[in-house]
């Protein structure tokens, strides 16, 4: 039986010895440099918190059968998957246009790789998630940087440069991040609607990044890309999972919805070529976990939501208090908060060697998401008060030094 509730946000989990990404020595020590393998790490992106309790038990179910053959896909995710988007972003999904991917950065290289070709460019707005340009570069093409504009205070969409870049016949794809990471803007509809018909005149087939679509923050609303529009539907591939929603990463498991069949067929087609098969790839318990939580962890959502909240509002306070001309960039949606520390007139290498050598603390550097970021940094808020209290308590330390 499930319990009434099983979960304490405030918990603080010993991760040590699971071979944690965030948190694994031997992982920091190769990203941020030998002797920083012990930095307090609020960089990658998944949680400290306990998955819900339906997914452990839905696994553990599982497991206990003792057998893990080849198993293909319980129609039951795509039942919950089109449920979930049905109720929470009013989305009616056919379950025909789901195909099922060993995580979105896969993903995103299998796109590239169908729907461009060497030499070809694939538009991104910068400052963004940085395996994108990494894919981009990787398989051989040129990136098309859209950079992102501060206007007042709050990132924005330039459209102008988006019509000039997009004009560009080599131009063939644009990955677009809704929410965005690493800036937590929720697209609103003008803006989504201005970039789809931008793309669509000028023939730039749109994958919209929607993984982190349910952390949105109390007072916004996420809106599908391919809900906007028929037109904008048959133009598109949406990227979904459930990983970053409900701390599931580590298991290998993302859906591409495809309303276009020429697209979904080209996709299965080059999904067989890799040997992953013509629905595409996934994990058995990555499966099984999926439909669990789309089916019976909306509280544990949202009562995550609150906290979340709650944790990027003790983040704001603190830094832009305590160190006067900090900014930290208002949260719609993820659990990743994006702060300027230029106003305190410090080289971007100095504001990175603060955050590391004096106050330990991993951070993803905002140079990282493209040279716009340069003395940006981003806090991943998703874990215990204690922990996120410890390092801007730390962060707020060494930088009072110099100012």
């Amino acid at each position: 039986m499930k319990p009434e509730k099983d979960w304490n946000f405030d918990k603080v989990i010993d991760r040590s010895n699971t071979g944690s990404m965030k948190w694994e020595p031997g992982v920091l020590g190769v990203k941020f440099g030998r002797g920083k393998e012990n930095l307090l790490p609020l960089w990658v992106a998944d949680m400290d918190f306990l998955s819900p309790w339906v997914a452990r038990q839905a696994m553990e179910e599982r497991m206990g059968h003792q057998i893990y053959g080849y198993t293909i896909m319980d129609p039951g995710y795509n039942e919950a998957l089109i449920s979930w988007y049905q109720r929470r972003h009013q989305w009616e999904i056919q379950s025909d246009w789901i195909l099922t991917s060993p995580g979105v950065v896969p993903a995103t290289n299998y796109l590239i790789q169908r729907f461009t070709s060497p030499g070809d460019k694939v538009l991104i707005q910068t400052p963004v998630y940085y395996p994108f340009a990494q894919s981009i570069v990787g398989n051989g093409r040129q990136v098309a940087d859209n950079p992102l504009k501060i206007n007042e205070g709050r990132y924005e969409m330039d459209f102008d440069d988006l019509a000039k870049k997009t004009a560009d016949p080599r131009v063939k794809l644009a990955i677009f991040c809704s929410p965005h990471n690493p800036v937590g803007r929720v697209w609103a509809k003008e803006e989504l609607e201005q970039f789809g018909k931008i793309c669509l005149e000028n023939n730039v087939l749109i994958f919209a990044d929607e993984i982190h679509c349910d952390l949105i923050m109390p007072g916004y609303k996420h809106i599908c890309f391919s809900t906007i529009s028929d037109e904008f539907a048959q133009n598109s591939i949406t990227a979904s999972s459930a990983s970053k929603t409900f701390n599931l990463a580590g298991l290998d498991q993302s859906s591409l919805i495809i309303p276009n069949e020429r697209l979904r067929n080209e996709v299965s087609i080059h999904f067989e070529t890799l040997g992953v098969g013509p629905r595409g790839g996934g994990t058995l318990f990555g499966a099984i976990a999926t439909q669990a939580v789309y089916n019976g962890a909306e509280d544990w959502l949202e009562d995550l939501l609150l906290y979340l909240r709650e944790n990027f509002y003790y983040l704001k306070t603190s830094l832009e208090q305590q160190l006067p001309g900090v900014k930290v960039f208002e949260l719609e949606g993820t659990y990743l908060a994006w702060a300027d520390f230029n106003p305190l007139g410090l080289s971007d290498k100095k504001i990175i060697r603060i955050i590391e050598e004096e106050a330990g603390v991993a951070l993803d550097h905002g140079d990282w998401f493209g040279v716009n970021g340069a003395g940006f940094e981003r806090f991943n808020i998703a874990c215990p008060r204690a922990i996120l209290e410890e390092a801007v308590e730390r962060v707020v330390a060494a930088f009072k030094k110099y100012i």
